[in-house]
């Protein structure tokens, strides 16, 4: 299963049998927005704390998806997730609620394809009948415990993203009805010295490169291969600062389309909020679950890379003084007509 140095090649092709996108209202607003399950019109939905709202996300996600997937949520046996709030409080205050054995990660914003790969692992390995992959974020929870509560209004520099409000959640089977997961790409913690908090992009995009490069060398594959190779949320910065590292690695990223999950989730002409795009757990898991799962369904994408990228940072190192490291880890989903 072992496939180069970092990666796994999944034998057995664990099926993505169903998924779930729940969403905030800016989301709602944005050019995704009739790819989501459920758009919610205001940032509390009826929940005491942000924390509280970006919780019922996450459950209302799992919801969906163990429904669409046709079983109820006793079946399945493990929940793998997390979030970006301080001891990933939102998934497993989530996986309370829901009651399924829980495996708890952390890779920041790389949590979507950290989750899924390790629950297509499970379940390819026949370790799990069904397997849950899962995560959240909520723009006002990640402001307050990162950078500024909402409230105080401070500005922001063009570098700044904005956290998407929302949850994404698949559940993967052995064998179904839907994409299957060929590959995945655990990457490297890359740390470049970047300390900005509000310079996300620029910290992730040599994480990035770098998962995104060993994938290939791995496989032996081209980018060709894919019709899609999608990064998380390195939004315009990161992007642009990843397609200088590609054409000075000379790594033809141009024989397919690469695209930004952080710059298709808002319209960033009309969304001015935005800033350089969005940013999040669940940039990620909305766009994957959502948007593109969905195309593939349409057969209008056949294979396609996810590259989830997360910034390992805190508030504790930060007030340190420390720089942020940067991460991310890819999966590959086909259709199983494609699938090779």
């Amino acid at each position: 299963m072992l496939q180069g140095h970092q990666s796994w090649a999944f034998r057995n092709r664990p099926v993505i049998v169903a998924a779930a996108t729940v969403v905030g209202p800016e989301e709602a607003q944005g050019p995704l927005a009739n790819d989501f399950d459920i758009t919610h019109g205001d940032t509390l939905m009826e929940q005491k704390s942000w924390e509280q709202a970006e919780k019922k996300l996450l459950e209302e996600a799992a919801k969906i998806a163990t429904e669409n997937a046709g079983i109820t949520k006793e079946q399945v046996q493990f929940y793998v997730g997390g979030d970006l709030m301080n001891q990933i409080v939102s998934s497993s205050f989530a996986a309370r609620s829901l009651a399924i054995p829980y495996l708890g990660v952390f890779g920041a914003c790389s949590t979507s394809m950290e989750s899924l790969a390790l629950a297509s692992l499970i379940v390819d390995s026949g370790s799990a009948r069904y397997a849950m992959a899962g995560t959240c974020s909520h723009n006002s929870s990640a402001e307050k415990q990162f950078r500024y509560p909402t409230e105080y209004g401070s500005q922001k520099p063009p570098t700044a993203q904005y956290t998407v409000t929302g949850a994404g959640v698949a559940v993967v089977a052995p064998e179904g009805d839907g994409p299957v997961v060929t590959r995945a790409t655990i990457g490297r913690v890359i740390d470049m010295g970047i300390k900005d908090p509000f310079n996300m992009g620029a910290a992730m995009a040599p994480a990035a490169v770098d998962t995104i490069q060993a994938h290939f060398r791995d496989f032996g594959l081209e980018p060709k291969h894919y019709d899609l190779i999608v990064t998380g949320d390195l939004a315009q910065v990161g992007y642009d600062i990843a397609c200088d590292l590609f054409e000075k690695h000379k790594f033809p990223i141009h024989e397919t389309k690469y695209d930004d999950c952080g710059l298709m989730i808002y319209d960033r002409k009309k969304q001015t909020f935005a800033g350089a795009g969005g940013s999040g757990c669940a940039c990620s898991a909305t766009v994957a679950y959502g948007h593109l799962l969905k195309k593939m369904r349409k057969g209008e994408l056949n294979r396609i890379l996810v590259v989830a990228t997360g910034a390992l940072l805190s508030p504790l190192t930060f007030q340190q003084g420390e720089s942020i490291p940067g991460i991310a880890h890819a999966v590959a989903i086909e259709n199983k007509g494609s699938a090779s």
